[in-house]
Protein backbone atom coordinates (compact mmCIF):
# COMPACT_ATOMS: atom_id res chain seq x y z
CA UNK A 1 0.00 0.00 0.00
CA UNK A 2 2.93 2.46 0.99
CA UNK A 3 4.31 1.63 -2.86
CA UNK A 4 1.12 2.33 -4.41
CA UNK A 5 0.59 5.64 -2.21
CA UNK A 6 4.55 6.87 -3.53
CA UNK A 7 3.09 6.08 -7.14
CA UNK A 8 0.56 8.49 -6.58
CA UNK A 9 3.00 11.18 -5.12
CA UNK A 10 5.63 11.08 -8.12
CA UNK A 11 3.36 10.76 -10.72
CA UNK A 12 0.23 13.11 -9.50
CA UNK A 13 0.57 17.40 -9.56
CA UNK A 14 -2.75 18.56 -7.81
CA UNK A 15 -4.61 17.48 -4.81
CA UNK A 16 -7.47 18.84 -3.53
CA UNK A 17 -8.16 18.35 0.42
CA UNK A 18 -11.39 17.96 1.30
CA UNK A 19 -11.99 18.87 5.51
CA UNK A 20 -9.33 21.16 5.49
CA UNK A 21 -8.57 22.96 8.90
CA UNK A 22 -7.33 26.40 9.90
CA UNK A 23 -6.48 24.51 13.61
CA UNK A 24 -2.77 23.22 13.19
CA UNK A 25 -3.48 20.12 15.37
CA UNK A 26 -6.15 18.42 13.13
CA UNK A 27 -5.15 16.13 10.98
CA UNK A 28 -7.00 17.98 7.35
CA UNK A 29 -4.47 21.22 7.91
CA UNK A 30 -1.20 18.69 8.85
CA UNK A 31 -2.52 16.97 5.76
CA UNK A 32 -2.59 20.79 3.68
CA UNK A 33 0.45 21.91 4.81
CA UNK A 34 2.45 18.64 4.38
CA UNK A 35 1.43 18.50 0.68
CA UNK A 36 1.85 22.45 -0.18
CA UNK A 37 5.98 21.85 1.23
CA UNK A 38 5.92 18.73 -1.34
CA UNK A 39 5.40 21.25 -3.52
CA UNK A 40 2.00 20.30 -4.98
CA UNK A 41 -0.85 22.17 -6.04
CA UNK A 42 -2.91 22.10 -3.24
CA UNK A 43 -6.79 23.06 -3.05
CA UNK A 44 -8.43 23.29 0.30
CA UNK A 45 -11.75 22.51 0.49
CA UNK A 46 -14.14 23.73 3.38
CA UNK A 47 -17.00 25.35 3.27
CA UNK A 48 -16.35 27.11 6.73
CA UNK A 49 -13.45 29.09 5.35
CA UNK A 50 -12.81 31.86 2.55
CA UNK A 51 -9.07 31.12 2.46
CA UNK A 52 -6.35 29.05 4.26
CA UNK A 53 -2.78 30.30 4.62
CA UNK A 54 -3.38 32.79 1.26
CA UNK A 55 -5.43 30.46 -0.83
CA UNK A 56 -8.75 30.08 -2.14
CA UNK A 57 -10.65 27.90 -0.17
CA UNK A 58 -13.44 26.45 -1.95
CA UNK A 59 -17.16 25.38 -0.51
CA UNK A 60 -17.07 22.54 -2.47
CA UNK A 61 -15.20 19.75 -4.87
CA UNK A 62 -17.54 21.32 -7.76
CA UNK A 63 -16.47 24.61 -6.86
CA UNK A 64 -12.50 24.14 -7.73
CA UNK A 65 -11.27 26.13 -10.57
CA UNK A 66 -9.38 22.62 -12.09
CA UNK A 67 -10.38 18.79 -11.65
CA UNK A 68 -7.22 18.02 -9.03
CA UNK A 69 -5.67 14.45 -9.96
CA UNK A 70 -6.24 13.20 -6.25
CA UNK A 71 -9.32 13.97 -3.73
CA UNK A 72 -7.55 13.50 -0.42
CA UNK A 73 -10.91 13.18 2.05
CA UNK A 74 -9.56 14.23 5.20
CA UNK A 75 -13.24 13.79 7.45
CA UNK A 76 -14.90 11.90 10.03
CA UNK A 77 -15.83 8.21 8.55
CA UNK A 78 -19.81 8.92 8.65
CA UNK A 79 -19.01 12.15 6.92
CA UNK A 80 -17.10 10.57 4.25
CA UNK A 81 -19.49 8.22 3.61
CA UNK A 82 -21.85 10.58 3.01
CA UNK A 83 -19.30 12.79 0.98
CA UNK A 84 -18.37 9.66 -1.57
CA UNK A 85 -21.14 10.83 -4.92
CA UNK A 86 -19.83 14.13 -4.84
CA UNK A 87 -16.39 12.72 -4.75
CA UNK A 88 -15.98 10.15 -6.70
CA UNK A 89 -18.09 12.83 -9.29
CA UNK A 90 -15.52 15.39 -9.36
CA UNK A 91 -13.61 13.35 -11.47
CA UNK A 92 -10.13 13.27 -9.49
CA UNK A 93 -8.24 10.19 -10.94
CA UNK A 94 -7.40 8.87 -7.38
CA UNK A 95 -9.32 9.20 -3.80
CA UNK A 96 -7.25 9.09 -1.18
CA UNK A 97 -8.92 7.66 1.95
CA UNK A 98 -6.09 8.07 5.02
CA UNK A 99 -6.49 6.09 8.21
CA UNK A 100 -9.73 6.95 10.43
CA UNK A 101 -11.35 9.32 7.80
CA UNK A 102 -13.28 6.11 5.69
CA UNK A 103 -15.64 3.29 6.29
CA UNK A 104 -15.86 -0.04 4.18
CA UNK A 105 -18.78 1.61 2.00
CA UNK A 106 -16.78 4.52 1.20
CA UNK A 107 -14.04 2.24 -0.02
CA UNK A 108 -16.65 0.04 -2.06
CA UNK A 109 -18.59 3.11 -3.20
CA UNK A 110 -14.85 4.15 -5.12
CA UNK A 111 -14.11 0.42 -6.42
CA UNK A 112 -18.09 0.16 -7.55
CA UNK A 113 -17.45 3.22 -9.38
CA UNK A 114 -14.57 2.25 -10.86
CA UNK A 115 -12.16 5.06 -9.64
CA UNK A 116 -8.82 4.03 -8.32
CA UNK A 117 -8.66 4.13 -4.15
CA UNK A 118 -6.02 4.36 -1.71
CA UNK A 119 -7.46 3.83 1.75
CA UNK A 120 -5.52 3.52 5.04
CA UNK A 121 -2.35 5.30 4.49
CA UNK A 122 -1.24 8.12 5.69
CA UNK A 123 -0.55 11.11 2.70
CA UNK A 124 1.63 12.80 5.41
CA UNK A 125 3.81 9.44 5.87
CA UNK A 126 3.80 8.87 2.10
CA UNK A 127 4.97 12.23 1.78
CA UNK A 128 7.60 11.60 4.23
CA UNK A 129 8.67 8.22 2.77
CA UNK A 130 9.51 9.29 -0.44
CA UNK A 131 11.28 12.10 0.82
CA UNK A 132 13.32 9.77 2.39
CA UNK A 133 13.82 7.70 -0.72
CA UNK A 134 15.07 10.67 -2.64
CA UNK A 135 17.63 11.47 -0.31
Amino acid sequence: MLQAAIEVLETCKSFAVIGVSREPDKYGHEVFATLLSGGYTVYPVNPKYAEMEGHTCYPSLGALPARPDVAVVALAPAITERMMPDVIASGAQVIWLPPGCFTPAAVEACQAAGVRELHDICPVLALGSLRAQQG
